[in-house]
């Protein structure tokens, strides 16, 4: 190496210059990165720092600081192997550093030129929600973003449509703010649980055309709802639906979630088809669900799954992705490894 490219990595080590690296990732402009947000096989990373990432950041954005000693170790753990990263921080300069760490650990890497402030000059819209999103594809091409909200509240965008699974305002010292967000077409509602079944937030989300699907028991409650019972389908407009069990099967759990009473719910969206699997343990009934893109398993006892019970539902079930909801304090951390050797994408995201 001669002696001006050896100085342009030292520079690069300092976060002042990335030429020693070009080789190992890429740049992009705004209109190239906002076309890398939209496919589902990219992850968004923020390598600010945290204050800086409640100011204002893009949509979706995974934030670690790269300055952080810990940086590597901490990305190794919430950033799939296989997927495509695409990093920014304010002007490019620190992005581009971490992006050469990362390339180096054989990410693939594409960083945002001007970082930021280029986003910002060119009009492209920031948020402040510290909401992780995730996008995926239907069959025929059609967008699908999945917010993690907190617990097991997820919010999903689907052609148009607003779908948001056990809606709660308030959990812990997190409040979600409903009335911000557009109208619901469909409330799914697995149990009666005040984590899972929250009358302010229906309310807040309810329209004229809000279709609510739930159980007997939270319908009754609220004194209307399309009930679904384990084992029934239905079809709303462009969303078929089939209610599964969820119940505890260990000793001295089971007045917890007693079987035949919730439901996990099973969702076709142009053929991608979605496994919200509510309050439950790795019950039998899971051996027959097939097919599964995308599952939301729940992880905590003594209400739900220890972790190891987890990793045994998911080898049943099989889902190309599963994303741990609902862990509470329980650590998760150890589950991708643990189904690394069975194909399945394990994406742990911070729903607390």
């Amino acid at each position: 190496m001669n002696m001006k490219k050896m100085m342009a990595c030292f520079l690069a080590s300092l976060g002042l210059n990335v030429a020693c690296a070009q080789a190992n990732y890429e740049n992009t402009d705004v209109k190239g990165f906002a076309e890398l947000m939209e496919d589902a096989n990219v992850v968004v990373l923020d390598v600010r720092t945290a204050e800086e990432f409640k100011e204002g950041h893009l949509e979706g954005a995974v934030n670690i600081d790269q300055a952080q000693s810990d940086f590597i170790q901490k990305a190794k753990e919430a950033l799939p192997a296989n997927k495509t990263i695409a990093i920014y921080c304010r002007s490019g300069r620190r992005s581009a550093s971490a992006a050469g760490k990362l390339a180096a650990e054989g990410y693939k890497v594409v960083n945002l030129k001007g970082g930021i402030l280029a986003w910002k000059e060119a009009k492209m819209p920031v948020t402040t929600e510290n909401y992780e999103v995730d996008i995926f594809k239907t069959k025929s091409g059609k967008t699908v973003k999945f917010h993690a909200l907190v617990h097991a509240s997820i919010r999903m965008e689907y052609d148009g449509k607003e779908i948001e699974i056990d809606p709660v305002t308030k959990l812990g010292n997190k409040t979600i703010n409903y009335s911000a967000m557009p109208k619901a077409d469909y409330i799914f509602v697995t149990h009666e649980h005040g984590d899972h079944f929250d009358k302010a937030a229906i309310k807040q989300l309810t329209g004229d055309k809000t279709q609510l699907i739930t159980d007997k028991r939270c319908a009754d409650m609220l004194g209307y709802g399309n009930i679904m019972s384990n084992g029934q389908q239905s079809t709303f407009s462009d969303i078929s639906v089939e209610a599964v069990p969820a119940y505890n099967t260990t000793e001295g759990h089971t007045q917890f979630h007693p079987k035949g009473r919730d439901n996990g719910y099973i969702l076709t969206i142009d053929g991608l088809r979605i496994y919200i699997a509510g309050d439950t343990e790795d019950i039998p009934e899971m051996q027959g669900i097939k097919d599964i893109d995308i599952a939301f398993m729940p992880c905590n006892q003594p209400y739900t799954m220890t972790a190891e019970q987890l990793v045994k539902a998911a080898k049943a079930v099989k889902p190309k992705v599963l994303f741990p909801y609902h862990y509470g304090q329980t650590d998760v951390k150890g589950v991708p490894s643990l189904l690394k050797d069975d194909g399945i994408d394990v994406r742990i995201r911070h729903y607390e």
